[in-house]
């Protein structure tokens, strides 16, 4: 099953930009030189064939292609069962059971492509997240749910504001890299205790303020969705944030290790992998959506920050820091 079910033609509307509107956009220019770039697989390949490349190519063609056992990590943001453009190809609301299916006509095809010590992470809502559990567990040991606050959207009248997205984490095996160390949290102390002795108490004192690094939990609040003044947004209607990936790339990979997306819209896990020190391999059906992500790794070779990543650690939003471009 295909998952772009419908096309619709879009009229092409360019919106005003704000003064300080800092959106990733292409140039007639840049289009025509990166959209001559693109290119994708016509047989099996080889991990030379496909590394460190953004490949435009239907998922469903790529996933029978690319080697067997060449991953070390997998993040997948396929799209949910909602009915949504994606630069004018529509992506349909299925029956639920519909839904599982498709998920499982992709999803069983990547065990084949990590390596025994691998790991996994797909992204979902509240509406499909039985369903990518289920799959998941068929062909991976799952590990846990993340539940991310995406404090953006409407609210409702009659419920309760959807503002919560959830990853699912599995692995292979048993044996599996997590750098717990990577992804800890550096917090504002509240209450700073203290020892008999009068000595902080899991926190030092700086002159930003008081922080303890506590450890990362499956909840995370510290995630600000990318919008128009921050200079990693595109137009993408789900782009998810350079810092949310991350936290996954670091957790789930050593430098110099490959991070595999199948949906990879503008190429935002291409982008933080390859300012974290890892390779990448990248799968996108959609032209334009590849042309932006080759500007934005263009744009990483100059600037490799992380909004909120510094010195080694996170940041809690909106922290006191002087070392940090928030």
């Amino acid at each position: 099953m295909v998952w772009i079910v419908a096309l619709k033609t879009v009229e092409k509307i360019l919106p005003k930009r704000a003064p300080r509107n800092r959106t990733i956009t292409l140039s007639d220019t840049e289009r025509q030189t990166y959209t001559r770039r693109l290119t994708g697989l016509r047989g099996p390949a080889s991990p030379a064939d496909v590394l460190n490349r953004i490949l435009h190519q239907d998922v469903f063609v790529a996933l029978d292609w690319l080697p067997a056992q060449s991953t070390d990590l997998i993040f997948a943001d396929p799209p949910y069962n909602l009915t949504k453009s994606f630069a004018g190809k529509i992506f349909a609301q299925m029956p639920p059971d519909a839904y599982e299916a498709w998920l499982e006509s992709w999803l069983a095809k990547l065990p084949r492509l990590l390596k025994p010590t691998g790991s996994v992470y797909i992204c979902g809502d509240w509406r499909s997240s039985a369903a990518i559990q289920r799959v998941m567990a068929r062909y991976f040991i799952v590990r846990n749910r993340i539940t991310w606050e995406r404090e953006k959207g409407r609210g409702a009248k009659r419920n309760w504001k959807n503002s919560a997205e959830d990853i699912w984490f599995g692995t292979v095996g048993d044996e599996y890299t997590f750098n717990v160390d990577a992804v800890k949290l550096k917090r504002q102390v509240i209450a700073p205790y203290t020892d008999e002795r009068g000595a902080p108490k899991d926190w030092t004192a700086s002159k930003s303020g008081r922080f303890r690094l506590t450890h990362p939990s499956n909840l995370w609040t510290d995630i600000t969705v990318p919008f128009w003044s921050m200079p990693e947004n595109t137009d993408h209607p789900t782009q998810k944030p350079e810092k949310l990936l991350a936290k996954i790339i670091l957790a789930g990979s050593n430098p110099g290790q490959v991070v595999f997306d199948p949906f990879a819209g503008v190429g935002t896990t291409a982008v933080v992998a390859k300012k974290l020190g890892r390779n990448f391999v990248a799968v996108e059906i959609d032209a334009g959506y590849c042309c932006l992500a080759l500007k934005r790794l263009a744009l990483a070779k100059t600037d490799a920050r992380i909004q909120c990543y510094a010195d080694g650690v996170f940041w809690e939003r909106n922290a006191r820091r002087k070392t940090n471009d928030g």
